[in-house]
């Protein structure tokens, strides 16, 4: 009998923080960027922090994925495995309370658990196996043998597909569905879903979800709202 599924996004959705992000920040203290690179970085993270234009965080973000990819290939994969396990152990109960709890709750009620991410495939596999995930797809860094190849593979653009490839694999079924996500690039995979979430949603998800009446849910300190 085919089973319902939950899919969950996974940076700022169940982790407090992206760990995209928290993986080239390692690999930036540890000297491993090219010279500018990680200032570069640093300094449009504090323009985002510090709120001087509506995009910041989307510039920050574009910057660091950008020299990331150009660094990759020069970074030994043994000192990236170190850094995933680091970065694993450090986050790895960092989460919302609000989608801990849904993630018990569910998984309580049989529903499969999947999670999808544009983060290191390493460190998703491991965060969603410590959680009780049954599978999770994050992007993938090719190697070919000892070295990283620069070619990079990720879901975060057809979420969807990536959601259908689980849903085939498991022969889970859409009835009773749930998706929590945060950001645009989860609306395709909420709008397959039965129920859709928007977690303290981004604004472009925030008025998608607006838009078609999906309940929008925000945690902040120790307090959720749903809207």
């Amino acid at each position: 009998m085919s089973r319902s599924f939950a899919v969950f996004d996974i940076d700022g959705t169940l982790i407090r923080w992206q760990l995209y992000h928290a993986v080239a920040h390692k690999l930036g203290k540890a000297g491993l960027f090219a010279p500018g690179d990680f200032e570069a970085i640093n300094h449009a993270r504090m323009e985002w922090k510090n709120r001087r234009t509506n995009e910041g965080f989307h510039a920050y973000e574009e910057l660091l994925v950008e020299r990331f990819k150009a660094t990759l290939p020069h970074i030994n994969p043994k000192t990236y495995d170190r850094v995933i396990r680091e970065v694993y152990e450090e986050y790895k109960d960092q989460i919302f309370t609000y989608t801990r709890d849904l993630v018990a709750k569910l998984k309580e009620e049989g529903y499969l658990l999947f999670a999808i991410s544009g983060s290191p495939q390493e460190v998703i596999e491991l965060l969603a196996a410590h959680h009780g995930f049954d599978a999770a797809i994050g992007g993938e860094f090719v190697r070919k043998g000892n070295v990283f190849t620069g070619e990079a593979k990720t879901p975060i653009f057809d979420k969807k597909a990536a959601l259908e490839m689980l849903v085939q694999k498991f022969g889970a079924t859409y009835q009773e569905s749930y998706a929590v996500g945060d950001s645009a690039s989860d609306a395709a995979m909420l709008e397959a879903v039965t129920h859709p979430i928007a977690f303290s949603p981004d604004q472009s998800l925030y008025n998608i979800a607006k838009a078609k009446g999906w309940p929008i849910v925000v945690e902040r300190k120790n307090v959720v709202y749903e809207l």
